[in-house]
């Protein structure tokens, strides 16, 4: 009689978030939630080839990448940095898009930006989170009540997945972006998506990399993929009168 083979070990993850144009009142119509998932075992590794690529472009690393900060000067080490995260198999990405903030309507459903914020947050997550791993979350750190808020949101990621001794999403920190360079690459996509959908073409530069992103992923930036999309999955959230 064959016995049957053991259950394969969960494989821990971490998961790097962040936004872009998320404030409710900044004049600004698109938003876009995004986060970065890698096994935890791939991590620090990770780092060092990020910081890396930082040297080779005479960056130091303590300067932080962001979407705001790239100039014609900084171009090709944004262009590289895209090719990195497309070419390395262990790094993911799934991107919420909300392309016009000013058709919410908070009061019709009992909430506030803030409460819909976290809302999103969970629907981000909740497509990455897979019973049979284990999940450690970062995001980006905003402001000085973030914690209870993320408490809370720990609790509904794991009540939706029945987690309830809280196994598999152990745990979601607040960090900060300055000191974590895949939340830095988070925020490089999610500025990309966000300055694609409110047709910009301030920059030459930025829209060279959102090309390189749109040549890199075969994608248009402008609709949701397919659930099963691996390597960059996209939402993109609209309101019920859309």
């Amino acid at each position: 009689m064959n016995t049957p083979a053991p259950p394969a070990d969960p494989t821990e993850y971490a998961i790097y978030c962040d936004e872009s144009c998320h404030l409710e009142h900044d004049g600004i119509q698109a938003m876009a939630l995004g986060a970065i998932w890698v096994e935890q075992s791939q991590v620090k590794r990770l780092h060092e080839e990020f910081r890396g690529i930082l040297a080779r472009h005479g960056v130091p690393e303590t300067m932080e990448i962001k979407w705001t900060k790239l100039s014609p000067r900084m171009e090709k080490l944004y262009l590289e940095l895209v090719d990195w995260f497309f070419d390395c198999p262990h790094l993911r990405f799934r991107g919420l898009v909300i392309p016009d903030k000013s058709k919410l309507r908070h009061g019709d459903f009992g909430q506030d930006h803030d409460q819909w914020y976290y809302k999103m947050f969970f629907y981000l997550l909740r497509a990455i989170l897979t019973r049979e791993n284990r999940f450690r979350v970062y995001l980006d750190y905003k402001d000085t009540v973030g914690s209870r808020k993320v408490e809370k949101l720990h609790e509904v990621l794991s009540n939706d997945r029945y987690d309830f001794d809280k196994s598999i999403v152990r745990s979601i920190h607040l960090a900060r972006s300055h000191q974590v360079g895949l939340l830095q690459l988070v925020d490089l996509l999610i500025g990309a998506l966000t300055y694609h959908t409110r047709g910009l073409t301030t920059s030459t530069a930025k829209q060279a990399v959102v090309q390189r992103i749109r040549v890199r992923s075969g994608l248009t930036l402008e609709k949701t993929t397919l659930p099963s999309e691996k390597k960059f999955n996209l939402f993109f959230w609209k309101s019920r009168d859309t």
